[in-house]
């Protein structure tokens, strides 16, 4: 079929960063199109130019084939362009339906007809086969839940261009098919999507053509996938083969339990959580969206809900710990957030700001006050250690790519040298290099003595980390699996632990705290 949306050679410039550099793309009718590279290679820039956030410097775009500039999202989205951006926007306080019709509420009258918006909205959720009722508050949502009900809003435009930014990023195995079989039906209807991943198993899994980005530059443009192999892909993103390397087998020295749950209910839902994690250990915590893990890793670093049972031991001493910030300081525990822009950092604040925080007590002098020159030097060896890509430690971390905000993300606990470090989704959004630096990283810390306990919805990634496993169904812990790293096995073995139906995923309903 012919092209419907073209960039022809154009170039986008920052302050200091030229982050698109004669840049082209085609999406046509009938095809899923990937464009996939490094962090930083410009494909969210290329995105937000698409979308009427930004215009290009140089170059043209073409929609059916007339020249366009966008000046704001609603220009692109009159267009016939939806887009599922990387970063969440939702309102909290507002429904699920709220949410998806916020900018065409059904009115008669002037008045908004909630019905009628609820029924609309429970259409596309089914066509997602999801069970959410559409008048549940997003902020009742997990993050994953959340991304879904992006992907519904999306899909609710009915538009012939669909651009999906990072969509399977936080959602499980399970939704991800869901999601591909929807994106297969709208393909063969003959809308054009661009798929923007880093993980090539889906790339080679869903699309039918490929774009790599490199420094700003296309690596390659337009391609048909048929007959690559995933290596030549990493080859034209990083400009070599031997980019990712193979953990290999992991000596482990284990000490004692660092933290033990032993028999925890919570007002959430979780019920007689038995799991502990030893110096040393990388333990994971696996289920399918809404199961119920990082519920549970925030109820007991008290950032979220609350213990109302059992014991929370911590080098075998019974404790109630009261908050992120105890956590830190009286038990040495740090916390990687799923939700980075949201919990994670401080979007408005530099590098060096995010990345110090948790270590402003301990490097602050007798009056209390924190110099940048002390600052600096603390954190600069994580921040080179993780190859964070900025122009300056006082570059706002929002302007970073998504990728180099995990990395700061992540870095601040390093920074705070940590006993216990509990990471969700850590490598949620990044790309292959990223991943497989923060994959050594995990050996690395535990191999140093830290107790490791991992949420991840990529079972490979699970598989391949963890020593042992803890499986979670419904906030219940349903099987602990010692990892042979055998992939059919475990992966065999941890599906047959959740024991629930795949076809249709349900939201949690948790006790009176969300009542």
């Amino acid at each position: 079929m012919g092209a419907l949306l073209e960039v022809r050679q154009v170039t986008k410039i920052y302050p200091g960063v030229r982050a698109l550099n004669g840049v082209d793309l085609t999406l046509r009718a009938g095809e899923i199109h990937a464009l996939v590279g490094a962090n930083g290679a410009g494909k969210s820039s290329l995105v937000k130019m698409l979308t009427g956030v930004h215009g290009p410097d140089e170059g043209e775009m073409r929609l059916r084939g007339e020249i366009v500039r966008f000046s704001s999202p609603q220009e692109s989205l009159a267009a016939g362009i939806a887009v599922v951006h990387q970063e969440r926007n939702l309102i909290p306080r507002y429904s699920i339906a709220e949410n998806m019709f916020l900018d065409r509420l059904p009115t008669r009258h002037g008045v908004v007809q909630h019905a009628k918006m609820r029924e609309d909205a429970r259409r596309w959720l089914d066509m997602l086969e999801v069970s959410f009722d559409p008048a549940t508050p997003v902020q009742r949502l997990s993050v994953a839940h959340m991304q879904l009900v992006e992907i519904g809003r999306a899909l609710s435009l009915n538009s012939n261009i669909l651009l999906l930014d990072e969509p399977t990023a936080s959602i499980s195995e399970s939704d991800v098919d869901r999601l591909f079989k929807v994106l297969r039906r709208l393909r063969d209807q003959g809308a054009a999507i661009l798929f923007v991943s880093h993980k090539l198993e889906e790339v080679m899994a869903l699309c039918d053509r490929i774009t790599v980005l490199r420094d700003g530059k296309n690596a390659c443009n337009d391609r048909p996938l048929e007959g690559m192999k995933k290596v030549d892909i990493v080859t034209l993103m990083l400009g070599r083969e031997n980019a990712v390397s193979d953990l290999g087998v992991r000596s482990q020295r284990l000490g004692e339990r660092r933290l033990e749950l032993k028999s925890v209910t919570t007002e959430l839902g979780h019920r007689d959580i038995d799991l502990y994690v030893r110096a040393g250990e990388v333990v994971g915590l696996y289920g399918l969206v809404g199961a119920g893990r990082s519920e549970l890793a925030k109820a007991v670093i008290g950032s979220h809900g609350v213990i109302t049972g059992g014991e929370v031991l911590i080098d075998g001493k019974r404790t109630s710990i009261g908050g992120v910030l105890e956590a830190l300081r009286k038990w040495r525990i740090g916390y990687v957030s799923e939700d980075r822009k949201g919990e994670g950092l401080i979007l408005t604040h530099s590098v060096a700001r995010n990345t110090a925080i948790t270590i402003w007590h301990a490097i602050a002098g007798q009056l209390g006050l924190v110099s940048e020159r002390g600052e600096e030097s603390a954190i600069r060896p994580h921040l080179e250690r993780l190859d964070v890509k900025m122009t300056s430690l006082r570059q706002t971390v929002g302007n970073l790519s998504g990728g180099n905000q995990q990395k700061v993300s992540v870095a601040k606990w390093l920074a705070a040298d940590t006993r216990i470090l509990i990471m969700d989704e850590p490598t949620a959004g990044v790309d292959v290099r990223t991943k497989g630096y923060l994959h050594q990283l995990v050996w690395e810390l535990a191999d140093s003595g830290v107790a490791v306990l991992l949420i991840t919805s990529d079972l490979s990634e699970m598989i391949q980390l963890a020593d042992r496993i803890y499986v979670m169904n419904d906030y219940r812990v349903v099987e602990e699996l010692t990892n042979s790293r055998e992939y059919d096995l475990m992966s065999s073995s941890i599906m047959n632990a959740i024991q629930i139906d795949n076809d249709r995923v349900s939201v949690p309903k948790p006790a009176a705290a969300l009542a």
